[in-house]
C-alpha cells in the first residue's frame, strides 16, 4: 500500500470518527454551528510522517570528544520520557469539525430516522416549454405532426381500398349489373362506390358480362386478396391526406414552482421556563430549522416569544430570553396568525407552526383559544413540544389537551421531551406526522 492510499485511509477513519448525528443533536454543542453551516465534531487522527529524533547527534565516526565507547548507552532519557505521571494515550483528544450544509444534514437525518419529506412547490417562478406532447389543430408548418398525419391517411387508405379485380368479376355474373353488385358489396363490407361500379361495368365487353352463372360460382373460383396483402405486394403509391387529419405538436407548459417555507417558532419565556427547559427547546428546534432549510428552496423563520403577551424576536434572543410573567399561549398564536396573513399567504408558502414550553397555561386558554386558533391557521404542520424534565407538573396539561383534541389528525403533532435522550424521538414525531397528501 502506497503513501496516498495510507493518507486516504486515515481520512476515512477520521470521518468515521465523526460524532453520530443523533448523539450530536442530543449532546453536542449546537452553538458552534451557523444557520447555513452545521459543524459536527470529529476526533483528530494524526497522519503518519517521518521525523528526526531530536536526540540523534549524528552517525558513526561523528561527534566531538567524549564520544561513548563501544557498549556504552547512547544518550540519556529526556525529561518526561517514561515518566510515571502519565501513560501513553491518556491525553484528551483534540477535535476538528466536519462541516455540512443544511441539505446534507437533511439527507443524513432522513436516512438516520427513516424520513421522507417531499416539499411541495406553491409559488410559480417560471413557465417553460417541455416536450412536444400536446396536440392542436393549428400551428406553424414546422410543428406539423407528419407521422400522425401519415398514420391517419394510411388508416383511411386501408379502409377505402378493395380488391378491384374481385369486384369486377362480380360484374361478370349473369344477370348482375352495378346496382346488384353494389348491394352485394355492402353486405361483404367492400367499400366500393356506385360510380366506380358504373365505370367498371361500362369497360367490360358484352361477351364477358355473363361469365359466371351465379355469385357462388364466382366466389368459388376467384380468390379475394386482402388489402394488407396487396399493399405488401405492390407497395403504396398514394396516401389520401385530408385537412382534418392535420395536427400540430404543441409543447407542454411546465410550471417551475419554488418550494417556499416559513417556520414559525413559538416559545414560552415565562418564569417557569428555567435553563434546562430552555436548553431542551433549543436542542429540538435548532435541528428542525436546519432540516427544513435543507429541504426547501427558500426558508424563512419567524420567532415569537410569549408569557401572558407575545412579541416577535430575533433568533439570537429567542432561546435565551426569560421573563417573570404568567403564561397565555393563545397570545402567541394570535400574533402568528397576524404575521402569516400579512407576510406569508397560504397560497404561496408552505407553513410550519412549532410551539414549545412546559405545558403550563392559563385556565381554559388551551380549549377556548389555542385549539380554535390552531384550527383556523392553515399550515402543513402544527406541533407542540412539551419540555418538562420532571414530567409530573400538576398544571402542565396543554400538550395533553391538544393531543386529546386532535387525536390522529395528519397535521398536528405533540411530542414530549423530559431529557436530552428524548430529543431525537421528538424530532422524528414532528417530522413524520405531516400529511403529505
Amino acid at each position: 500500500m502506497g503513501l496516498k492510499e495510507d493518507l486516504d485511509r486515515y481520512r476515512e477513519v477520521g470521518e468515521q470518527r465523526r460524532q453520530d448525528l443523533s448523539e450530536f443533536i442530543q449532546y453536542g454543542d449546537l452553538g458552534q454551528s451557523l444557520p447555513g453551516e452545521i459543524r459536527v465534531p470529529i476526533k483528530i487522527v494524526d497522519l503518519p510522517a517521518f521525523e528526526y529524533d531530536r536526540r540523534d547527534m549524528g552517525g558513526v565516526g561523528q561527534g566531538d570528544g567524549g564520544t561513548p565507547e563501544e557498549g556504552d548507552p547512547v544518550g540519556q532519557p529526556e525529561p518526561g520520557d517514561g515518566d510515571e505521571d502519565g501513560d501513553p494515550g491518556e491525553e484528551g483528544a483534540d477535535h476538528e469539525y466536519y462541516e455540512m450544509d443544511p441539505e446534507e444534514f437533511a439527507q443524513e437525518l432522513d436516512e438516520e430516522l427513516g424520513l421522507d419529506l417531499d416539499p411541495k412547490g406553491k409559488q410559480v417562478v417560471e413557465e417553460k416549454e417541455g416536450d412536444f406532447t400536446d396536440i392542436t389543430r393549428t400551428g406553424p408548418a414546422s410543428t406539423l405532426d407528419f407521422e400522425r398525419l401519415f398514420k391517419q391517411g394510411l388508416k383511411r387508405k386501408l379502409a377505402m381500398e378493395f380488391d378491384e379485380a374481385y369486384v369486377e368479376e362480380a360484374l361478370r355474373v349473369d344477370g348482375w349489373g352495378p346496382a346488384t353488385v353494389f348491394e352485394w358489396a355492402r353486405g361483404e363490407h367492400i367499400p366500393v362506390s356506385r360510380a366506380w361500379l358504373d365505370d367498371a361495368y361500362e369497360s367490360i365487353p358484352d361477351d364477358e358480362r355473363a361469365r359466371w352463372d351465379s355469385i357462388d360460382e364466382m366466389t368459388a373460383n376467384v380468390e379475394r386478396e386482402s388489402t394488407a396483402a396487396r399493399i405488401r405486394r405492390e407497395g403504396v403509391d398514394q396516401i389520401p391526406f385530408r385537412r382534418e387529419d392535420e395536427r400540430y405538436r404543441y409543447p407542454e407548459i411546465i410550471e417551475e414552482k419554488e418550494t417556499n417555507v416559513v417556520v414559525v417558532n413559538i416559545r414560552d419565556v415565562s418564569g417557569s421556563m428555567r435553563e434546562t427547559k430552555r436548553e431542551l427547546v433549543e436542542r429540538t428546534f435548532t435541528p428542525l430549522d436546519w432540516y427544513l432549510t435543507g429541504k426547501y428552496d427558500n426558508a424563512e423563520f419567524v420567532y415569537i416569544a410569549h408569557d401572558a403577551e407575545a412579541w416577535e424576536v430575533e433568533r439570537d434572543e429567542f432561546f435565551g430570553i426569560r421573563s417573570g410573567g404568567g403564561t397565555r399561549i393563545s397570545s402567541a398564536y394570535e400574533l402568528a396568525a397576524e404575521l402569516l396573513e400579512e407576510r406569508y399567504p397560504w397560497s404561496e408558502w408552505n407553513r410550519y407552526v412549532f410551539a414549545a414550553g412546559d405545558s403550563e397555561n392559563s385556565s381554559n386558554d388551551t380549549e377556548e383559544q389555542v385549539i380554535p386558533l390552531m384550527e383556523a391557521i392553515p399550515a402543513n404542520l402544527h406541533a407542540y413540544v412539551e419540555t418538562q424534565p420532571s414530567g409530573n407538573a400538576i398544571n402542565a396539561t396543554h400538550a395533553e389537551e391538544v393531543q386529546n383534541h386532535f387525536g390522529e389528525e395528519g397535521n398536528v403533532a405533540v411530542a414530549y421531551v423530559q431529557s436530552q435522550e428524548d430529543v431525537v424521538d421528538a424530532i422524528y414525531t414532528v417530522l413524520s406526522t405531516e400529511d403529505n397528501d
